[in-house]
């Protein structure tokens, strides 16, 4: 597995808003890029294009490989909710997508994986027997799993306490070694720690953040990195001000109008751009082979 360089180049908008002006951001071959940037710039839907997923917004120039290569097939993602499937067992989360484009399931690696991840006997473990640090962990082992060489991170450390933060964090750090890694984040001290290069995105563009010399997982108690957050925190509270949202929200349904229940309803597993499998799978609908009242479910399943 060859991690890529990926260049991002040219102007970000919603509709005919733009969120960010002209651009041209390169993301270094198996370094981890941090993205920071106020709520709404942009962030998440940079993630999705580079991922080929559906996006709202709409890239006007290119994401490219310095190798050549299409990047989506090599992409996996792992999301701020951990979206495992509740009545699935640890082992079968891990292994989940493989066996949704129908290959075989290998057990001996997601055991493994776990063991890597520091939950050896979890393989039995539903989702409800484990704490929020526990199935993070399982999360970051189902990513492994899929073996991608573009990882692309989506605030996945952010609803941890900080000791279980800083744990999940050096584990992502030595187990993500070697990819191409994206992450999305709005904290100074996390880009700080994890970061090989660190990237401010406001509307007017994307421009690199200073980072201490220091290789990651940077400790959080040393002067220097202590100072290089406080200069990111005050560039991200200066550009704050600048920043206005781009798009207002819309209702989802004409005001004064009665809301009517839809006669269909079912369980719904989000699609893959929510949960930390890799962007060729995503959401389908699937319906029983015998009448079920209306009643379906949207499964996550692999791409043709």
């Amino acid at each position: 597995m060859t991690a890529p360089a990926i260049q991002i180049k040219g102007a970000l908008r919603a509709e005919q808003t733009p969120l960010i002006d002209s651009f041209d951001l390169t993301l270094l071959a198996a370094r981890w890029s941090a993205l920071l940037g106020p709520s709404g710039v942009g962030k998440t839907s940079l993630l999705r294009l580079v991922a080929g997923l559906p996006c709202a917004a709409h890239l006007d120039g290119q994401i490219i490989a310095d190798d050549g290569v299409l990047i989506a097939p090599r992409v996996a993602m792992m999301a701020q909710d951990d979206q495992l499937l509740p009545w699935a067992s640890a082992q079968n989360n891990i292994t989940i997508c493989a066996r949704l484009r129908g290959e075989r399931a290998h057990s001996d690696r997601a055991r493994a994986l776990l063991e890597d991840v520091g939950l050896a006997g979890f393989e039995e473990r539903k989702p409800a027997q484990m704490s929020a640090g526990q199935r993070q962990r399982v999360t970051l082992a189902r990513t492994l799993y899929e073996d991608r060489a573009i990882v692309l991170l989506d605030e996945p450390f952010s609803a941890l306490d900080a000791m279980t933060r800083h744990t999940v964090q050096d584990l992502a750090v030595r187990l993500l070694a070697g990819r191409t890694v994206v992450l999305i984040t709005h904290d100074p001290a996390e880009a700080v720690r994890l970061a090989d290069d660190a990237w401010m995105i406001t509307r007017a563009g994307i421009t690199p953040c200073a980072l201490p010399p220091t290789l990651p997982p940077r400790a959080s108690d040393v002067v220097e990195n202590l100072a290089a957050q406080a200069a990111l925190l005050q560039r991200m509270r200066r550009n704050q001000g600048d920043h206005a949202v781009a798009t207002e929200a819309k209702p989802v349904h004409p005001v004064g109008q009665p809301i009517r229940a839809s006669t269909n309803s079912g369980f719904k597993v989000r699609r893959a751009s929510e949960v930390s499998v890799p962007a060729t799978c995503v959401t389908r609908t699937w319906r029983p082979s015998r009448p079920l009242t209306g009643v379906f479910a949207n499964v996550v399943a692999p791409s043709l």
